[in-house]
């Protein structure tokens, strides 16, 4: 089992570091969360570049993809 990976974002609303715990096995997933700031939701994008590392992507719902 591999252990969670810490990762730092900042909200695209608010601008305030976050750091969040994601799990490797979460990659190519979206989910939403809520800011611990200022409480709106976050969407987040995770992936696995070719090196195997994990890349988390945020932002606002109302955004284009």
């Amino acid at each position: 089992m591999r252990p969670l990976d810490e990762q730092r974002v900042s909200c695209p609303y608010c601008g305030e570091s976050i750091d969040i715990l994601v799990d490797q096995q979460e990659a190519g997933q979206e989910y939403i969360e809520d800011c611990q700031v200022c409480c709106k939701p976050i969407v987040f994008n995770l992936s696995v570049d070719s090196m195997g590392h994990l890349t988390v992507l945020v932002r606002d719902e109302n955004e284009a993809y």
